[in-house]
């Protein structure tokens, strides 16, 4: 299996357990959130998108949100530039 879509399933996995945790739990799993995503997404990107995870977890009711497959779907659907990289042969000489 591909390294993306091996992403992909820990991505849907991080969601549903955020998605079924309860409140008080949140406090926790929150800050573990937002690490997990910085370490599956380097850079920037990973960045803001752990603090949007963070925000997402620790805000009431909005566990719905998938934000590690939304932040998969950025990275490997969306991202025009990255994927363009991504196709690219390079032939070394």
């Amino acid at each position: 299996m591909n390294k993306k879509y091996k992403k992909l399933i820990a991505s849907i996995i991080l969601d549903v357990i955020g998605f079924f945790t309860i409140i008080p739990l949140d406090i926790v799993w929150a800050p573990i959130s937002g690490y997990l995503m910085t370490k599956m997404y380097k850079g920037n990107k990973g960045k803001i998108a752990g603090i949007v995870s963070f925000l997402e977890e620790i805000i009431p009711f909005a566990d719905i949100i998938p934000t590690f497959t939304i932040m998969w779907l950025y990275t490997y659907v969306f991202d025009k530039e990255k994927n363009s990289k991504d196709d690219e042969i390079v032939i070394e000489a």
